[in-house]
């Protein structure tokens, strides 16, 4: 049967793009689903501010009147004045295994591009970075957190059919936790004191959120020159709060101040909500918001979701600060295993802060490159 293309503009549109996935990776036991209200939001220009600064479009391949797979198409407008390119992304992509479907969907989305303007396209990337990023092209059997991907093995096949190539990978890492690391607690230590670092801890969501807007000027700052990040204003910044925030347990974000008691530091760890956000197959009502708030309260693995410092304070320790204020609540909940988000796989610098733990790395995700 023919191959239906349709971009998303309605109602039941919206809802074929997100439902799709769940028919895709059904009896699955290591995707985790997500919440299809916050996925739907995120595609509408009236809910997401990003579309100050980025255009998109997304579409909907339909077969025998059944939708069979989706892909978004964003320019990010900021990203290519900051990098003086014309690139475009694709974003969101899902399939299943019919070459002929996926031919059609990206062929859609690069001819779009390229009538844009756009001279090359990469991806899978969002429209921030703190939005989807990257395809699964290694580990396939373990279960991921809930701010990273996980695809199908076939979804790499057909990308290098489609003339696609590596342009950088993420690798992801799992750290396993039998008691404190000696060396980790004396650098620490050594540090808090040398360097008159104090550490503010939290147990209310309300105490934390103040200093949202501060944490997230933390993160442009040391995010700045990585691969696909561009700058986050006020109104992205009260969008990622207001999204996330609920959904954090204060107690696994610890915050470093200087002296004058200048923010200088963050970590936030989060409970594993991969399981609970599988239980509650999409929805918070009428039970998964039951299923979070239990993982939240009773973790047994905890996600690394987001580590920044301050540039001048990366080479002097702070590090070893977070990560043993850190773990002191692990040890306290009885967390045995740690998951990390995606690091790009050439940040030595960041990897080299696992040599303190059994660990292994697993997971490897990748963007992709093609010239129009």
């Amino acid at each position: 049967m023919a191959i239906e293309i349709k971009e998303v503009t309605s109602a039941k549109h919206h809802k074929d793009f997100v439902n799709v996935q769940f028919n895709i990776y059904k009896g699955n036991d290591y995707w985790v689903p997500p919440l299809k209200k916050d996925e739907i939001k995120a595609l509408q220009p009236e809910h997401n501010p990003a579309y100050r600064f980025c255009i998109a479009k997304f579409w909907n391949a339909y077969k025998d009147g059944k939708c069979v797979g989706r892909i978004g198409g964003i320019i990010n407008k900021m990203y290519n004045e900051k990098t003086s390119s014309k690139v475009g992304r694709f974003t969101r992509t899902e399939f299943f295994d019919d070459y002929e479907v996926t031919q059609a969907l990206f062929h859609t989305a690069e001819k779009w591009l390229k009538d844009k303007g756009m001279t090359d396209i990469q991806g899978p990337l969002g429209f921030t970075n703190l939005d989807h990023q990257g395809m699964l092209v290694e580990g396939f059997d373990h279960l991921p957190s809930a701010a990273s991907e996980y695809h199908h093995s076939y979804y790499k096949e057909h990308l290098v059919k489609l003339g696609y190539e590596k342009e950088i990978d993420w690798v992801e890492f799992r750290l396993f936790l039998e008691g404190m690391p000696e060396k980790l607690k004396r650098g620490a230590l050594i540090v808090k004191n040398r360097s008159e670092l104090s550490v503010k801890s939290f147990t209310k969501s309300s105490e934390l959120k103040a200093y949202g807007p501060q944490l997230f000027e933390i993160l442009n700052e040391a995010f700045k020159d990585l691969y696909s990040v561009v700058h986050l204003d006020s109104e992205m910044i009260k969008y990622y709060i207001d999204r996330y925030l609920s959904l954090l347990n204060p107690e696994f974000i610890k915050l470093v101040f200087d002296k004058e008691e200048n923010l200088i530091a963050f970590i936030i760890g989060l409970p594993s909500l991969s399981t609970a956000l599988q239980k509650a197959n999409g929805s918070l009502f009428p039970f998964g918001w039951y299923q979070l708030n239990k993982a939240l309260k009773k973790p047994k693995v905890l996600d690394l979701m987001l580590t920044g410092i301050l540039p001048k304070y990366q080479a002097k320790g702070v590090t070893a600060v977070l990560f043993y204020e850190l773990h002191e609540v692990m040890e306290k909940y009885g967390v045995t295993e740690m998951e990390t988000t995606g690091i790009f796989e050439n940040n030595q610098k960041v990897i080299q802060n696992w040599k303190n733990y059994e660990h292994i790395q697993h997971k490897r995700k990748r963007c992709w490159k093609k010239a129009l």
